[in-house]
């Protein structure tokens, strides 16, 4: 396996960056993940756009685009594989220990992991925790991850793939690598933005090709939705059949199934798309 490490591909036994690199020691990194089926990405322009935003939310200078696409594709050429998970991390660089930046640099990597094909369903809970949707780092796609991990942990012990987060005023929110849809009455409904949920690309792909409404959703629709699915790089769209201890028979419900169906015909016609 061979990673672009700052400049160049290396063997992942031997790439490296500094334990002082800033994205290590507090958390002071962004990333992207993309989606990598037989060595061609998806909507790969649509990621790059959001990493330079979250780049500039967290005050980090913009990335070279020009080299992170060079990255890309040496780090695919050098990995063929039928279904891959391509990542990119961008963070602060090698820094003093505390919060404060270093002047060194920023450091860019670019790996590539093979992954499988979600099921069609998959089980989701809720967690007790809040989203805070006017926190900082807010719609940013940040390495600071320990809470996703936590909520994540517990999702995998009681059987679920993915847990979901209400924010600060009971309003649903977003999964820990998703974003959620609802079907009340034949509708589809996803939070907006301001409820403190990433600006997904699949989520604003699925928007823009189902006719999703964006609205302000209490997290108990939950316990009453007609259907529910998520969406993300690696999903796709996927249906849920079980929330909590909600048994959604017939997942996924004949709106979702469209909507599946939808997204996989235009993402198969367009691997690059652009939003309107």
């Amino acid at each position: 396996m061979k990673l672009w490490v700052n400049g160049g591909l290396h063997d992942a036994e031997t790439a490296r960056v500094s334990v002082l690199d800033h994205g290590l020691t507090v958390g002071d990194g962004i990333f992207e993940t993309v989606k990598a089926e037989r060595g061609e990405t998806f909507a790969l322009t649509l990621h790059l756009e959001r990493l330079t935003r979250s780049a500039r939310g967290l005050g980090l200078p913009d990335p070279d685009l020009d080299e992170v696409r060079r990255a890309c594709a040496a780090v695919l050429e050098a990995n063929p594989m039928e279904l891959g998970r391509l990542r990119i991390t961008y963070t602060g660089g090698l820094s003093p220990l505390g919060s404060e930046r270093g002047d060194a640099g920023t450091s860019l990597v670019v790996a590539l992991g093979e992954t499988g094909r979600r099921p069609d369903s998959t089980a989701v809970i809720t967690v007790p925790w809040t989203r805070n949707e006017r926190g900082a780092l807010t719609g940013l796609k940040t390495t600071s991850y320990a809470e996703n991990v936590v909520a994540l942990a517990r999702a995998r012990e009681q059987g679920a793939s993915e847990a979901l987060f209400a924010n600060t005023v009971g309003q649903l929110c977003e999964g820990t690598g998703s974003n959620v849809f609802v079907v009340v009455d034949g509708r589809i409904l996803t939070p907006p933005v301001s409820s403190g949920c990433l600006a997904g690309i699949t989520r604003a792909l699925a928007v823009e090709w189902t006719g999703a409404e964006e609205t302000d959703l209490p997290l108990e629709v939950l316990e009453s939705a007609d259907e529910i699915f998520l969406t993300s790089t690696l999903r796709d769209v996927q249906a849920v059949h079980r929330v909590d201890g909600r048994e959604l028979a017939g997942a996924p419900g004949p709106v979702t199934a469209k909507a599946m169906r939808v997204f996989d015909e235009r993402a198969a016609a367009d691997r690059d798309p652009e939003l309107a």
